[in-house]
């Protein structure tokens, strides 16, 4: 059965591409091309689901916003 999962991606400081699952705790990776990242992503979600289960259905997903505080 086939489940789709909502990925939050970021590029880091070096370059890489950084993701986390937020519907499975836990679930992150990064890789330096998008091709490795889909692959590394792909293998990490179902190593989640295999060792934890579905924590919660995926949410709609709504929008990103930069949100600037003083610091």
């Amino acid at each position: 059965m086939k489940k789709e999962f909502n990925v939050i991606i970021e590029k880091d400081s070096a370059g890489y591409l950084v993701a986390s699952v937020p519907q499975l705790p836990g679930c992150h990776t990064q890789a330096k091309t998008l091709e490795s990242f889909l692959i590394r992503i792909k293998e990490a979600m179902e190593l989640c689901v295999e060792e934890y289960g579905i924590v919660s259905e995926p949410n709609d997903f709504m929008s990103i916003q930069k949100v600037c505080i003083d610091a």
